[in-house]
């Protein structure tokens, strides 16, 4: 889908040469193609003429009388618009970052006497969810809502060819329909995307860079481009600017807040991602709790809890021992580089093992291979020995069986005391015992183990694996989870996630004030390690009254314990249920999934409708607002399945679209 969209952006501006700016104006050239196939897709939100018809590709202010081109474009050519006004908005709570992108387009490559359809594409950073699309112009304007699947009428009557989709993991695309030649419109897009945190840092990247293609030719238009950030760490400490990429203006500093923008009259537009990171200044672990009331028409009415905690600025700070098994999945379909890149990424996770962590790797398909017997000490020679393992046995084949190798490997930490027992499973399937291995991992957990149970972290490849699986056994082993859709991206994102769980700084975290409460809703529902890769941020619902102090225990590395008293206060200045909306329908689908349950697939939607965020159950509808007439439209004109990008094969994973009449 991506190669196919790249090779019809490409089309679009060869046929653009046709179009002609007047004396003495021509465009900037296009680059030249890259080897990739995928070398002309977005980096910044674009849209496109979708050109059928070649003869109408022209400039609408002057004809140059072009020779009459014969045939259609199929599939359709796509012409990057002229862009005439951008500015951009980041809002950064806790580790989530809102951002909303408005530019003004021009459709400069058609006849005025002639209309074509839009499509708009929207990159997305880390775990990027739309949340909201409002297009105006040529009379008409659009915007999305989110329906119930359950409430969707006339399924059988598809509108082909409008779909919105996904190119890939991270870049949604629609069309909007039927815009003059010579029109401009402004398209208003809001999503929302993970910040990072790595080395005492959180860093966000925004796609933001333009094409020179899209500067507009001939006379002169002034480009405008502007930036506004706002930070809000939660915290009462300083927040400290660490890098930019755009030269940004302090506008308000206080504890914990930072409000920076840019605006610059520009030769042409951003051609470099928005990049931003910062710190939270304190060098040792510090937390706190933030409480909400709900809104006025949230359908859940219990008030709104967020703890957090940090891990701190210091790179000293000593690390819990490890006993690490890797379950690695060896089936046919990991053939090729779905299996070169887990294996470049587990040896290099190998390397950053210490002398005192040990491990072992289980390689499976329907059977299980392992490297050694026991647990292994992390010595060079034992290394280089797994890294020779690894080359030989290595090899796709068979079928899938997760729950043998899992077994396996929880036997093995079986005598894990003063480390933490650490299991990592790598898989790009689905087996059709799933639910039996989340509830064998449930009771394992649940038994009152004397020693640590083994946290397991999951990482799935592709579409095709039950992510919801994954992400449900994470959550009940109290690991991590992450997932890679595109095949370049599995070496980065195991080795980070990898770093994230290896290096735990306080284990065995209790909360130990919530008892008071009348009830409350814990998510997610079990409560993972303090690692120096990432902060752990609890949230939830609560009944009763909320005391003033919080206590929170864990185990240090040299095996005292950790007491914090985190302070409580009422947040006014971020939206905690925005914040939380997209982690929440994704741990309830997962328990929805787990446990055939109606009530909680109910749950979600109302969840995803309220805060306007994509779930499983529910359906993107783009709805003309406003007719060309100036009348408001009585029913959408087209709704389109917009499903979140976590795929399970025994779950809908396509993108429908239904035409929707009174």
């Amino acid at each position: 889908m991506a190669s196919y969209f790249s090779s019809s952006v490409e089309f679009g501006l060869s046929l653009s040469k046709r179009i002609y700016y007047g004396k003495g104006s021509a465009p900037s050239p296009a680059p030249a193609m890259s080897r990739s196939p995928e070398g002309y897709l977005p980096t910044a939100p674009m849209c496109y003429a979708v050109i059928t018809d070649p003869e109408k590709v022209e400039n609408p202010d002057i004809r140059s009388y072009q020779p009459y081109v014969h045939g259609q474009c199929e599939p359709p050519a796509l012409i990057p618009l002229e862009l005439h006004g951008v500015a951009m908005e980041v809002e950064c709570y806790l580790d989530t970052a809102f951002v909303t992108v408005t530019g003004k387009w021009r459709v400069h490559c058609v006849t005025g006497s002639s209309t074509c359809d839009c499509q708009v594409a929207i990159p997305m950073g880390e775990q990027g969810s739309l949340l909201g699309l409002e297009v105006d112009g040529s009379g008409r304007s659009y915007h999305n809502e989110l329906i119930s699947l359950k409430d969707e009428k006339d399924k059988d009557k598809v509108a082909k060819g409008k779909d919105g989709y996904f190119l890939k993991s991270q870049i949604y695309t629609i069309k909007i329909p039927q815009f003059r030649g010579g029109s401009v419109f402004s398209i208003k897009i809001k999503w929302s995307q993970k910040i990072l945190f790595q080395d005492g840092q959180l860093s966000l990247c925004v796609p933001f860079s333009f094409p020179s293609y899209v500067n507009p030719v001939g006379k002169r238009i002034s480009k405008k481009e502007k930036i506004f950030l706002k930070v809000n760490s939660g915290a009462t400490t300083e927040v400290l600017c660490k890098t930019t990429s755009h030269p940004l203006k302090e506008l308000l500093r206080r504890a914990g807040k930072l409000n920076l923008s840019y605006e610059a009259e520009v030769p042409a537009w951003s051609s470099t991602a928005f990049s931003f990171s910062y710190s939270v200044s304190s060098n040792d672990i510090f937390g706190g709790v933030l409480l909400q009331s709900p809104f006025l028409r949230d359908f859940d009415e219990r008030e709104i809890f967020c703890l957090y905690l940090y891990p701190g600025n210091s790179q000293g700070r000593k690390v819990l021992k490890k006993d690490v098994v890797f379950i690695v999945d060896i089936s046919a379909s990991m053939k090729g580089s779905p299996l070169e890149n887990t294996k470049n990424a587990l040896l290099t996770s190998l390397s950053q093992l210490n002398a005192q962590d040990t491990f072992n790797i289980i390689a499976f398909n329907g059977a299980v291979s392992l490297f050694s017997s026991s647990m292994e000490t992390a010595t060079e020679e034992a290394i280089l020995n797994a890294t020779k393992w690894v080359d030989t046995n290595f090899i796709a084949n068979g079928d899938t069986n997760i729950m043998l190798p899992l077994t396996q490997a929880m036997k093995l930490l079986e005598k894990s005391t003063d480390s933490v027992p650490l299991i990592f499973l790598v898989t790009d399937g689905a087996v059709e015992d799933e639910r039996e291995i989340c509830n064998f991992v449930k009771s394992y957990v649940s038994s009152g183990q004397s020693v640590r149970t083994p946290r397991i972290c999951t990482f799935g490849i592709g579409l095709y694996c039950n992510h919801y699986f994954l992400q449900m056994l994470a959550q009940i082993g109290l690991g991590h989870y992450d997932s890679a859709h595109d095949l370049d991206s599995i070496d980065f994102r195991m080795q980070r996630l990898f770093s994230t769980a290896s290096s735990v700084i306080v284990a065995d975290i209790t909360i130990d004030s919530l008892e008071g409460l009348d009830s409350h809703e814990l998510f997610p529902t079990q409560i993972q390690d303090l690692s120096l890769g990432s902060p752990l941020i609890l949230s939830g619902r609560y009944s009763g009254t909320f005391p003033e102090l919080v206590k929170v225990t864990g185990t240090l590395a040299d095996m005292t314990n950790f007491v914090v008293d985190l302070k409580v206060k009422r947040e006014k200045d971020m939206q905690l249920s925005n914040v939380f909306s997209k982690r929440h329908i994704d741990l309830v689908t997962a328990q929805a999934w787990l446990l055939k349950s109606e009530e909680l697939e109910e749950k979600v939607s109302k969840m995803s409708i309220q805060n306007k965020v994509p779930s499983e159950y529910t359906c993107m509808s783009m709805v003309l607002v406003q007719s060309d007439e100036g009348k408001k439209a009585p029913e959408p004109f087209c709704c389109k399945r917009h499903t979140t990008n976590i795929a399970p094969r025994s779950w809908s994973s396509t993108t429908r679209s239904y035409s929707l009449e009174g």
